[in-house]
């Protein structure tokens, strides 16, 4: 049989990719970082100004800053000034060395001039070399701001009380300090999503989260506390909670029925023993969960509370979807939950010992049984997986 012939008139050679519009192909390049956008200037002359178009600027620099802020400095003299920059992702992972503030200032002076929209900032840098116009900024959306001082033996960065953000609906930060009150997160009136990490609260006063726009809440906590500060939550319209870390002190100051999907991911990283408590306290404290997603260290914690196969969880009444997700033991709660057993063990045989350290050893993904019928026989819920 003969094959049909191919179409004489297709140019089996001609580059399509370069037949689509501008938009299609800028939205293409906006995948790429930005050097290797760049690069493909030299393609062809098609090629030679899309990159002076793009909407975003992304940095990233494990070895050499010098290096990148001269890139940095060539790709804003060189770009279409006309064009709004709505995204800057600025990550350095390099241990050495820090971003020249003059550089800073000006990246950040550019962006907030060209209508930044999202902002990304993993640095290590003093806050004072932040231009004050960034903490006003009107078209900011989100805020991703990871700052280390340059200096491992200075404290971490203060965040700034006094700031004006009104378009902010997502924050994250993490490596601060905050200084605490009532009234840092009331400057973002369209707050939705709040992140913080590795943080410290300084002063005499608990950190207030107030907001009545704020939807979703992740904490991640994982250095020993140095006082007895706490978070205070005032948020009444919160739908989801996530939390990482060493359980420690958070106040709900509101009913907590808004609150519908839960993921805790518990940990003992220091000698803290009221943490087992306080996680009870959380779930005694949520009304009316309907999905939960818990680790196998958040069971192992939790196990840790007296009597608690007695206690029974309402919170779980209407729950629809239940996941466990294994994780290993860290060295702190393995040493931990060794003890727990053997003290509540007659004396036995030489073995016993041995015998846990095996069930508990570090990197092991254990998750009790007793745990799981625990959360089953408090909840209602018909969907339940253990995931990795």
């Amino acid at each position: 049989m003969k094959m049909p012939s191919r179409n004489n008139n297709i140019d089996e050679n001609k580059d399509r990719l370069s037949d689509l519009c501008d938009y299609l192909l800028i939205h293409i390049l906006s995948f790429l970082r930005s050097k290797i956008a760049v690069q493909t200037c030299i393609l062809s002359t098609r090629w030679r100004n899309l990159w002076k178009q793009l909407p975003f600027l992304s940095l990233y620099s494990s070895n050499t800053l010098p290096r990148l802020s001269e890139f940095a400095s060539q790709f804003l003299s060189l770009r279409d000034g006309s064009t709004s920059l709505f995204v800057l992702k600025f990550y350095n992972f390099c241990n050495e060395g820090f971003m020249e503030p003059h550089i800073l200032d000006k990246i950040l002076q550019y962006a907030i001039s060209h209508n930044i929209q999202h902002l990304h900032i993993f640095l290590k840098c003093d806050i004072q070399h932040f231009p004050s116009c960034l903490f006003s900024c009107d078209t900011l959306t989100s805020l991703r701001f990871n700052v280390t001082p340059i200096r491992y033996d200075k404290p971490k960065i203060l965040f700034p009380n006094s700031l004006n953000l009104p378009s902010l609906t997502s924050l994250s930060l993490g490596f601060i300090a905050f200084r605490g009150g009532p009234d840092l997160f009331l400057a973002y009136p369209r707050l939705k999503r709040l992140e913080i990490a590795h943080f410290e609260i300084l002063g005499e006063e608990n950190l207030c989260i107030s907001s009545t726009t704020l939807v979703g809440l992740a904490i991640e906590f994982s250095f020993e506390p140095k006082n007895n500060r706490k978070i205070e939550l005032f948020t009444p319209n919160l739908c989801a909670f996530t939390f990482m870390g060493t359980p420690f002190q958070i106040l709900f100051g509101n009913p907590l029925s808004s609150v519908k999907h839960i993921e805790i991911h518990a940990d003992i990283r220091w000698s803290y023993a009221e943490a087992p408590s306080i996680l009870l306290r959380w779930f005694l404290e949520f009304v009316d969960i309907e999905s939960l997603i818990v680790s196998s260290n958040t069971l192992q914690v939790l196990s840790l509370v007296p009597n608690l196969l007695r206690v029974k969880l309402s919170s779980l009444r209407n729950l629809k979807s239940l996941k466990v997700k294994r994780d290993e033991l860290s060295h702190r709660l393995s040493k931990i939950l060794i003890d727990a057993n053997l003290a509540q063990l007659p004396p036995r045989s030489e073995n016993e010992a041995a015998r846990l350290q095996e069930v508990f050893k570090v990197g092991s993904s254990s998750i009790p049984d007793e745990m799981i019928n625990f959360l089953l026989q408090n909840s209602t819920s018909k969907e339940f997986h253990i995931i990795n």
